[in-house]
């Protein structure tokens, strides 16, 4: 019999650097993280992936066999994690997988988001039952379909006596605005790029997969009037409800506003990290919330530039980590969607409507039984 409080959550962000798998123990009001794993893609799996992720030919094809792939990648996953926590698939109720996004689309005139990697593949080949595309049942009530993972944030982090803001630093940067418990709605959405430019960016003039600590960012020198254009993208300006993906931020925006006679590449890299920082402060500003302690999850809380440019444009914050809190900030959208696992098999909602703009709660995701 599976111990009735165990769950694996597992997630493929914009970064495409691999896949976070979690053990994650439910049976406490804070959930428990008891084993995790980083798998990164295989080198050809992942450049497939970076090809499909952007509009090109022959895309249905492909389509169809990464999904598989990337399922068969998410399954290996799955069988390190038990090996490595001792246990087998009869000790686990069920996995929820978000997948792997390879289209985020919710302004077109029929908006629609799209996560590979089969749950059918999952469940099958694990023999645990799965819970995946959780996106779509949202975007069918009129959401954006993003972000999902505030209701964990609620959940986990609100607290009774101060407002918090929570930043995810992922490929995209998003925020939550939690106002004290019960004194208001809960706000989200995604602020802009944060690791996919800086990674991409870095990748390409030094083939380094990302900036350790922001080393090369902090030597470089910020380019106040190209930071200016690139902040006067609309998309900064958009109120919220709003989501976007490495479909519209990525490097073919970044070349478009390259003047032909080009800046050093290293100050372009201090000026991506100026650009994240001031987006997200500048959106953290306007939700009233720049005195509120700022707590900070995903790879980006690494880059110690970064995160220096942030206390500096939120000088009445307290910006840290969310490890402050008993968190581990790398593992917290893995450990959301294990906790939206739960919450699916329980006939109980997912979604915040305030955050993603659904006309009303709904149950996320679909089940596929063991």
């Amino acid at each position: 019999m599976p111990n009735e409080s165990l769950f694996i959550g597992l997630i493929s962000g914009t970064s495409l650097d691999g896949i976070d798998a979690v053990l994650v123990d439910l049976s406490g009001p804070i959930p428990q993280l008891l084993c995790s794993q980083h798998t990164p893609y295989a080198p050809s799996l992942l450049e497939r992936l970076r090809v499909l992720c952007q509009p090109g030919k022959n895309e249905i094809d492909s389509l169809g066999e990464l999904d598989r792939l990337v399922a068969v990648a998410f399954v290996d996953a799955v069988q390190r994690l038990l090996s490595e926590a001792g246990l087998s698939a009869n000790d686990i109720i069920a996995i929820g997988s978000h997948g792997q996004t390879i289209r985020h689309r919710p302004t077109v005139e029929h908006p629609f988001t799209l996560q590979i990697g089969d749950p059918n593949t999952l469940s099958e080949l694990t023999g645990i039952t799965t819970v995946g595309d959780f996106r779509r049942r949202d975007m069918a009530a009129g959401g954006e379909g993003a972000p999902l993972v505030p209701a964990f944030h609620q959940a986990v982090l609100q607290s009774p006596h101060q407002p918090r803001v929570v930043l995810n630093l992922g490929g995209i940067a998003n925020i939550t605005c939690l106002p004290q418990t019960n004194t208001g709605p809960i706000k989200g959405y995604d602020t802009g790029p944060a690791n996919t430019l800086l990674d991409g960016w870095i990748a390409r003039h030094l083939s380094a997969r990302f900036d350790k600590n922001g080393d090369w960012a902090k030597t470089g020198n910020i380019i106040e009037p190209f930071l200016l254009s690139l902040i006067n993208d609309p998309y900064f300006a958009l109120a919220p409800p709003k989501s976007t993906g490495t479909e519209y931020f990525n490097l073919a925006w970044l070349d478009n506003q390259l003047p032909e006679n080009p800046f050093r590449q290293i100050d372009i890299q201090s000026t991506l990290v100026e650009l994240t920082a001031i987006t997200v402060a500048n959106a953290i500003e306007r939700e009233g919330f720049s005195t509120a302690d700022t707590l900070v999850c995903g790879g980006g809380v690494h880059n110690h530039y970064l995160m220096g440019r942030l206390q500096h444009h939120l000088p009445d914050s307290n910006v840290l980590s969310t490890a402050e809190l008993g968190l581990d900030p790398d593992w917290v959208e893995a450990m959301a969607f294990a906790w939206l696992a739960n919450r699916t098999l329980s006939g109980l909602p997912g979604n915040l409507p305030s955050v993603t703009g659904a006309r009303h709660a709904v149950k996320l995701g679909a089940i596929y039984p063991a």
